[in-house]
């Protein structure tokens, strides 16, 4: 049961925090409120009214709208078009809808600019627009689903900056999210959901984030921090001169990948920050061989990889954790023992000669469950019956069963609650500890900073800055995240326990 004995009381004008793990039920919650699912008992009442909401266009009809965690928005269309997309009886699809929108923008100081295509926009911009797209269907209450999982810290001010101002206007926000600072330093008041029951409704002014904390999983907090260095002078992955340009629809060439040289050894956590969008992406496909770069090389352990097909790169020892566990991860419709084979077809224990071995592979999965805390009905669920942190529990179970040499792990706690993600961390610092060479891509920069032994940062397709994790702060590496810094980051108050800390990387 995803939801019971929820009670939550939102008051208008105000921004409401809902805290919880994954598959505490935060989600179910909201697509209740949206009119997405029915819930089976209990009543929902807007301004003293019980209402049912068959349909999200119930629940816009009063007031409700809902900004999802992944942007539903057209990328070929411009930002106008996408707004007024199924609302053409509001206010046309014309000047009076241009005028509407630069009003709504305006009163809440969105800068959203009508005539531009969405292709162009950041996730920033992109987040504002679907912001302003509930706004324009008259929504009265916003429900903002981890909304900061996809931004860097300025972002995130800019964005609570607008939250202010939405409640200044009289608007109620309800705000889902994991991340306790932010919770804390944005709510007026917060509802903590766990396993499905809310325990309780506390006041930012009187709670710290780790009273938080242990409300939301029950029990002590964990951090990323890694004590011990592990790294050793032995180059596993070798990246050397790698471009990637791309011929975009209007015939303009982008270079995607600018000249990309890095030397990961055996047990290194390399952490690569940057915005999305900046070619990280493209050069873990590039490492993957899904993608062929122009020039450069790929080197696993002496053997130049850079023309070997996925799957050789598979078999000789690279882990992959993919950003998008939906689309590239999992398969959704399939039972887990099933997603456990996926990617490693040709290995044990899922394949014995050219045969496959089920009941080895199921067996395993039985394993992975247990010993990944996969929180599962049996191993013949859909995995999308799993809950993303679930989800993502079993692809790092089944990435970390084969002994990688390699582990490509790009946003591996993206949108897991703190208890999985502590478990996450502690796999791959088990696996560091045995000589496993990790490349971490991540928007959480309190997890690049505190996983990394080396952090370079990646913008417009080019390294353009490296950092000391050991000294840096979030801010810093923000800043250098959106162009502003380049060259090697150093702390602003430099000391003596600093350069001791510094350890120097090779790839400068």
């Amino acid at each position: 049961m995803a939801n019971k004995d929820i009670d939550i009381t939102v008051r208008t004008g105000t921004v409401h925090a809902l805290c919880g793990e994954n598959g505490a039920g935060k989600s179910t919650l909201m697509k209740i409120l949206y009119g997405m699912q029915q819930p089976d008992e209990g009543t929902i009442t807007v301004n003293g009214e019980t209402v049912t909401f068959h349909t999200p266009a119930d629940a816009i009809a009063r007031g409700i709208g809902m900004v999802h965690q992944h942007f539903m928005l057209a990328d070929n269309l411009t930002v106008l078009e996408n707004v007024v997309l199924g609302a053409e009886k509001l206010y046309g699809i014309g000047a009076k809808a241009r005028a509407k929108i630069r009003e709504i923008s305006d009163a809440y100081s969105l800068n959203v600019r009508p005539d531009v295509l969405l292709e162009e926009l950041g996730v920033a911009d992109r987040q504002r627009v679907e912001i302003l797209k509930v706004l324009y269907r008259g929504a009265k209450t916003l429900i903002l689903d981890e909304p900061t999982a996809v931004l860097v810290p300025q972002e995130v001010d800019a964005l609570f900056a607008n939250l202010r101002e939405l409640k200044a206007e009289g608007l109620t926000v309800i705000f889902i999210s994991h991340k306790l600072g932010e919770v804390l330093s944005v709510a007026d008041e917060i509802t903590v959901i766990r396993r499905g029951t809310t325990v309780g409704t506390v006041e930012p002014a009187g709670t710290t984030p780790k009273q938080l904390a242990e409300l939301m999983v029950g029990s002590e907090l964990p951090t990323p921090e890694t004590e011990e260095s592990t790294v050793t002078d032995v180059p596993l992955l070798k990246l050397d001169g790698l471009r990637l340009a791309q011929t975009d629809l209007d015939g303009v060439e982008r270079i995607i990948l600018d000249d990309i040289s890095f030397t990961i050894h055996k047990g290194e956590v390399l952490g690569i920050a940057g915005v999305e969008g900046n070619g990280q992406s493209e050069l873990v496909e590039a490492i993957m061989g899904i993608r062929t770069p122009d020039s450069g090389t790929v080197t696993l352990d002496d053997t130049d990889i850079s023309h070997v097909p996925t799957r050789h790169r598979r078999e000789a020892g690279v882990g992959y954790i993919p950003e998008d566990r939906h689309r590239h991860g999992l398969l959704l419709e399939a039972p887990l023992w099933e997603n456990r084979i996926l990617g490693h077809v040709t290995e044990k224990p899922n394949s014995r000669g050219q045969l496959l071995d089920i009941k080895a592979a199921r067996t395993d999965t039985e394993r992975i469950i247990k010993a990944y805390d996969v929180r599962t009905p049996g191993i013949d669920v859909t995995a999308a019956s799993l809950s993303g942190g679930n989800q993502q529990k079993l692809i790092v179970g089944r990435e970390m069963s084969h002994a990688p040499k390699l582990l490509i792990a790009a946003h591996p706690t993206r949108g897991v609650d703190v208890g999985a993600q502590a478990a996450i961390w502690d796999h791959i610092r088990e696996a560091r500890r045995e000589g496993l060479a990790v490349l971490l891509i991540s928007a959480d920069l309190d997890e690049l900073i505190g996983l990394s032994d080396t952090l370079r940062v990646m913008y417009r397709g080019r390294l353009v800055a490296d950092a000391d994790p050991a000294t840096i702060t979030p801010e810093e590496l923000g800043s250098a995240m959106t162009g502003a810094a380049t060259g090697h980051l150093e702390h602003a108050e430099g000391s003596a326990e600093d350069s001791a800390a510094d350890h120097e990387d090779d790839a400068r």
